[in-house]
């Protein structure tokens, strides 16, 4: 066979100069690669009409909630060029990042729920709502849920009660979270979110949390948690 004849379309000389050049590759340090993940929140601005909040705390919030969607969108223009390589759990700016990243999600992404879900100065609840009846099947009764409902608020640190659905559970339950990224379980949709941190109610109620629970639970807009339900019905259908 000479030198000269191709195979596939390729010649000795050229199989040789690929091997080495191959080889040569394979021999240098991979390039450094970006992974894009990049992504950004905006936040609403919310016109709550309850009198059970002054004016002022109304704007604080507000302003709380536009923070920490700031920062999120902050931490997440920086995972885009975080060092991945030599992490660990002791000292890692990577580490930092997605600790960061889970604690402002929620804080920006449960205050926005929390908006919109209150401030309903007609609140009602329809025995044969879809809200109504989920409750009332998964905590024996309705009554039931709130008296649990009002006892994870009052027992939350600085944090939420959340009712969540949940997939493993197969049912709605009720949630203590503290701070906005712990006791939260896998595999759970907020339905119901209340805000129990002592900045939401100190400047209208001071210590007294439970009477800032039972105005909120007064004007919950159970218009928007029926929407909620109705959408993580659809999804327990679609995950049979």
């Amino acid at each position: 066979m000479k030198s000269s004849q191709k195979i596939l379309g390729v010649s000795e000389k050229d199989i040789n100069e690929v091997i080495k050049e191959s080889l040569g590759k394979a021999n240098k340090q991979p390039e450094k690669q970006v992974i894009s993940e990049a992504y950004v929140v905006t936040t609403s601005k919310y016109d709550l009409t309850t009198e059970k909040l002054s004016e002022e705390n109304k704007r604080a919030h507000q302003e709380l909630m536009e923070g920490y969607a700031k920062s999120l969108n902050e931490i997440s223009a920086a995972l885009d060029s975080v060092d991945r390589d030599g992490v660990n759990p002791n000292n890692s700016s990577f580490r930092n990042l997605k600790i960061d990243e889970s604690y402002n999600l929620n804080a920006a992404f449960l205050h926005g729920m929390f908006f919109e879900n209150i401030s309903d100065i007609r609140s009602t609840v329809a025995m044969d709502s879809l809200s109504y009846m989920r409750l009332e099947r998964d905590f024996g009764g309705f009554d039931a849920w709130q008296r649990d409902f009002i006892a994870c608020a009052l027992a939350a640190r600085n944090g939420w009660v959340v009712t969540v659905y949940n997939f493993f559970l197969k049912r709605y339950m009720n949630v203590v979270v503290d701070l906005h990224s712990s006791g939260v379980p896998f595999s759970s949709v907020p339905v119901i979110v209340l805000d129990c941190w002592e900045h939401t109610y100190y400047r209208d109620y001071l210590k007294d949390r439970k009477s800032y629970v039972f105005a909120m639970m007064k004007e919950m807009k159970w218009t928007t948690i029926e929407d909620r339900i109705r959408r993580v019905e659809r999804m327990v259908e679609a995950s049979k």
